[in-house]
């Protein structure tokens, strides 16, 4: 036990250069509610709904994370600051990081019957800070969400998902990065997270370019633009 919360302060410390030691990790409220969660989900799966839930709401009141006791979540998740919601059927996978104000959120069943409501995130997922992953939905391994995207579909392995609704950038599926990228933006590596809505905006602008450059190519006969200007 001592070996693997030793292994998940160092997966931490990996993806985030703040701390100097274990020490202060241990301190950060990500850490905190995990292991109030690991303890609500036992009571939880024991069928404890009521002291599940109280242990839930002393979490809450603690770290301001909200995660339904119902949630089940994987080795080495890291929630970066407060003020995420994760909801009862959400799944998070192994070495997933969570940044702030984001919202594991569910749909609610027009039949009434509870069932499968909340995103799955498989391994290796980053969630940008604000966004929304809404309904039962798959978030595929190594993707991406940018910040304040709203994703309510599928994703595919590897993809970074930008905008409202959320929708894939010019990297392609399947193609994650080998290292860590903070707060799950695709164009710079590292940047201040107050830049964040510019760095989105930047990848935005740079995917119309290419698909302005890929009409232009198409309507002078796949010369490109150089040959369509030649033409006038």
């Amino acid at each position: 036990m001592f070996r693997r919360l030793i292994a998940y302060l160092d997966s931490i410390k990996a993806r985030d250069p703040a701390p100097r030691s274990r020490w202060e990790i241990l301190l950060y409220p990500g850490v905190h509610t995990l292991g109030w969660h690991r303890l609500a989900h036992a009571l939880f799966r024991a069928r404890l709904f009521f002291l599940a839930r109280a242990v839930n709401h002393l979490s809450r009141f603690l770290t301001t994370i909200d995660i339904h006791p119902g949630a089940a979540i994987g080795r080495n998740v890291f929630i970066d600051h407060g003020f995420t919601v994760i909801g009862e059927t959400a799944e998070i996978g192994d070495n997933v990081t969570i940044y702030q104000c984001v919202t594991l959120g569910g749909t609610s069943p027009d039949d009434g019957v509870a069932g499968k409501r909340h995103p799955t995130l498989s391994d290796g997922v980053i969630i940008g800070s604000g966004a929304q992953v809404l309904g039962p939905i798959v978030v595929g391994p190594g993707a991406r969400v940018g910040a304040n995207a709203v994703v309510t579909k599928d994703v595919p392995a590897g993809a970074v998902m930008v905008g409202i609704p959320a929708r894939p950038t010019m990297i392609e599926g399947g193609k994650s990065e080998k290292r860590f990228v903070p707060y799950g933006t695709p164009c710079s590596d590292m940047f201040d997270p107050e830049t964040q809505k510019i760095e989105l905006l930047r990848c935005e602008l740079e995917q119309l370019k290419a698909q302005v450059a890929q009409l232009l190519a198409d309507q002078s006969g796949g010369d490109g633009p150089k040959a369509l200007s030649d033409r006038h």
